[in-house]
């Protein structure tokens, strides 16, 4: 029999879980909403989803997930975690106490990235940045299809640095849950994008409209993930940047942002490639499961 590996991609509004074979086929899939708030329930749904999926496929899995901070190696608990609930936990532990066998636990960019430099959208590039845009923001690197970490566990947090180049409207930017104010997180993510437009839309929404005032909000956004982005080209010089998360679903953002980071980028030409995931949804689960590779 082949071996399974489970995958469970654990997000600040949704929880997903899938089960692969050797060959990276997805088996099987489920999603439930994120238990916020709540570090008891987080434990049960990850258990409950690794259940469901055992008994419907009738044999058991390795299991690993991605989370929306890391494991810090000076303590053992989670840190720089959006779900905040999280923090302070010795997550990995509980989870192999509930599950019964060990776990591996990563960085849910470090998991995105993992997968789409493997075999997705940036398959066999040298360097990768791999960035989730959603209810938070962060970031991983794979260099020749291995994952970049550090002795802090924080390779391509990028969303916890300030804006750069800041225009006078964005100084001193909003408060971040980090204790800090002016975060990338903070103009970037789904929430802040909602928060920018000033209607109580959500960021799919303004997406979809195509009134002045949605404009005019997607492109300040535009313009400050290019600025971001092209923070990141300056320092780490990637082959290619892969958007993930619920905004990386704009389609227009492949098209505007590269149009405009040249103004900030450190070169006479920008040769790095802007794409969305090859693996969509997936690639949080598909980068979870292989941490057992």
């Amino acid at each position: 029999m082949t071996r399974l590996r489970i995958g469970i991609d654990l997000g600040g509004t949704k929880t997903e879980a899938a089960a692969l074979d050797e060959a990276g086929t997805i088996l099987l899939r489920r999603r439930v909403e994120t238990v916020a708030g709540s570090y008891a329930d987080t434990i049960a749904t990850i258990k409950g989803l690794v259940e469901v999926i055992e008994t419907e496929l009738g044999r058991q899995g390795s299991v690993g997930i991605g989370i929306p901070g890391a494991i810090s190696p000076a303590s053992g608990l989670v840190k720089n975690a959006n779900s905040t609930w999280l923090i302070g936990k010795p997550l990995d532990r509980d989870l192999a106490e509930a599950l019964g066998r060990p776990v591996r636990l990563a960085n849910d960019a470090d998991c995105f990235t993992l997968s789409e430099a493997t075999d997705g959208a940036a398959a066999r590039a040298g360097i990768t940045f791999g960035v989730i845009l959603g209810t938070g923001v962060g970031g991983g690197i794979v260099v020749n299809g291995r994952p970049l970490s550090g002795p802090n566990a924080i390779s391509g947090e990028w969303g916890h640095n300030p804006l750069p180049w800041p225009e006078g409207s964005e100084r001193p930017g909003p408060a971040c849950y980090c204790g800090r104010s002016g975060c990338i997180e903070t103009f970037l993510s789904g929430p802040s994008l909602s928060r920018d437009d000033g209607r109580g839309w959500t960021a799919a929404q303004i997406a979809a409209a195509s009134d002045a005032q949605s404009e005019a909000s997607l492109r300040r956004y535009e313009q400050r993930l290019a600025r971001a982005l092209a923070h990141i080209i300056n320092i780490l010089d990637p082959h290619v940047i892969v958007l993930g998360g619920g905004l990386s679903k704009m389609e227009r953002l492949y098209r505007t942002v590269p149009q405009l980071w040249g103004k900030w980028v450190f070169s006479d030409a920008v040769a790095t490639r802007l794409v969305p995931p090859m693996h969509g949804d997936s690639s949080g689960v598909r980068g979870a499961a292989w941490l057992w590779e």
